[in-house]
């Protein structure tokens, strides 16, 4: 994936001439002064811009139309230094394209007991002109995210960062394109959607390719490349005897390499973002991509099994969103439970297809039958992964409107060896417990595949909803069934009214 740096948020400033060019002057130099302070924070990804004041309705809309056509800017921060009468900011705010930040802050930070006159008070009015700008913006019933604070503060850039992140995930969106490597698992449900509406909704397209286009650009690999990419599993993980070189099942570790370099020409040559696969579409391969998947996933592409293209479009968002933090995202499954009353657990794994960015120590590159697909037994990375806070989230279609659902848990690292368990897996606890939190995950609609995120917090989920205009439903430490059930049954009229 590209560096974050490649993006930039402008820094908006309303004003208005009342207060005369000297006011102005310093309204500029403030405003300066904040915004490359935001730029220089460790913690902000993106390239924050100053951009000059703002006075009038004309220069409003035409910075918000700059907005829209640059590429990468990927949203705004407004703040309001002085009262900037809103109504200069209807049109600009009604052609607006991308997210929007109101910073409710002001340029100091204390009030100057023994020297506050009447010109600084004409200068700071951050107080009541922020108010009037929020006023519009919730008159407009517009999306937006309200930090306030100092914009010293570590928390106050750390919700600023939080936001830019899922902005950098909504601009990786627009235009995206994932593939589908034949079709969805036949009779599942939740994995099918209308792909024409999240185009609508999201700005990504999901179209499908037969295998065989896959295979072809498969069968045209070189054994020298093939030579080269089993060089760097030797050299990555820990091999398994059998695929060393003089090993038994070498040729599966060839057809791995062979598979993922396939893959991955495949997904360039498409400018692709993501795909998605399903055992039982596999015709002409000799089995199904477990290591190619997976090491794929660690390179930033998103995946979803068994045709699941929403959640391969999460998976490369939440990706995109957690670049640079510790910890990684992984495409994941609930598998089975742990019911002991005294330790109670869900176990997450998938056959084949957990991202190594999630993984606790080297894993290691195993050959192990897989029981479905009907294919070659197939080369998979195998790992535990570490304890701590985590969350899994999963966008699901309930046909009127598309559902971001985010269960927050608490990872707990494995006491028990798994010798007989060949696949990636982790084990989590769900937040608020597991009776409510896997009861409210089911009366919430909750899929079975889900992005798993070792580095990212509800709040960025939150706020990549907004943007993307859907539904954030949250299950965590204060979840109550009974107020949650009826918050579920509220969100369905006001979507059915808004619709």
């Amino acid at each position: 994936m590209d560096s974050l740096k490649q993006y930039e948020v402008w820094f908006l400033t309303g004003s208005q001439h009342l207060y005369g060019e000297e006011t102005l002057q310093q309204v500029a130099a403030h405003s300066q002064q904040i915004a490359e302070a935001l730029d220089r924070a460790p913690m902000i990804p993106v390239r924050i811009v100053y951009k000059p004041i703002l006075t009038s309705p004309d220069e409003i809309f035409a910075i918000c139309q700059e907005v829209n056509t640059t590429r990468n800017c990927i949203g705004i921060i407004a703040w309001m230094h002085t009262f900037s009468p809103a109504k200069m900011w209807i049109n600009g705010l009604k052609i607006l394209q991308k997210p929007l930040l109101h910073l409710h802050t002001q340029f100091n930070r204390d009030i100057p007991w023994s020297k506050i006159d009447m010109d600084f008070m004409n200068l700071n009015q951050s107080a009541h002109g922020d108010r009037e700008f929020g006023f519009l913006v919730s008159r407009m019933r517009m999306r937006r995210k309200v930090v306030t604070g100092y914009w010293e503060e570590t928390a106050v850039q750390q919700q600023i960062n939080t936001w830019v992140r899922a902005a950098a995930g909504w601009a990786d969106w627009q235009g995206a394109r994932f593939v589908r490597f034949g079709d969805n698992m036949r009779e599942v449900a939740v994995t099918e959607g209308d792909k024409v509406e999240a185009q609508l909704k999201f700005g990504y397209a999901v179209n499908t390719h037969g295998i065989g286009d896959l295979v072809q650009v498969i069968n045209q690999v070189t054994d020298a490349e093939v030579e080269k990419l089993c060089q760097e599993y030797e050299e990555s993980y820990k091999l398994a005897g059998a695929l060393a070189k003089g090993g038994d099942q070498r040729s599966s570790l060839t057809d791995a390499a062979r598979i993922e370099i396939g893959m991955r020409q495949f997904l360039e040559a498409g400018g692709y973002k993501g795909f998605t696969d399903t055992f039982e579409d596999l015709h002409g391969m000799t089995q199904l991509p477990g290591i190619a998947t997976q090491r794929l996933m660690a390179s930033g592409y998103g995946f979803g099994g068994e045709g699941d293209w929403k959640t391969a479009a999460l998976v490369r968002a939440m990706k995109v969103m957690g670049q640079g933090l510790k910890g990684g995202n992984s495409f994941m499954e609930d598998y089975t439970y742990h019911f002991d009353p005294a330790n109670q657990m869900v176990l997450g794994a998938h056959m084949l297809e957990i991202c190594p960015s999630i993984a606790h120590g080297q894993p290691s590159c195993e050959v192990h039958p897989l029981g479905i697909g009907g294919k070659a037994d197939p080369v998979r990375l195998v790992f535990n992964v570490d304890g701590g806070a985590a969350l899994n989230a999963s966008i699901i279609d309930m046909g009127n409107r598309f559902r971001l659902l985010v269960n927050e848990v608490e990872a707990v690292t494995p006491v028990h060896d798994l010798p007989k368990l060949p696949v990636a897996r982790v084990l989590w606890k769900p937040y608020p417990d597991m009776q409510t939190g896997c009861t409210a995950w089911i009366l919430a609609g909750g899929a079975h595949h889900t992005c798993y995120s070792q580095n990212l917090t509800s709040e960025h989920l939150e706020d990549f909803a907004d943007m993307a205009g859907i539904e954030f439903v949250l299950i965590g430490k204060k979840t109550n069934l009974y107020q949650f059930k009826n918050d579920l049954r509220w969100s369905d009229v006001y979507y059915q009214i808004n619709s």
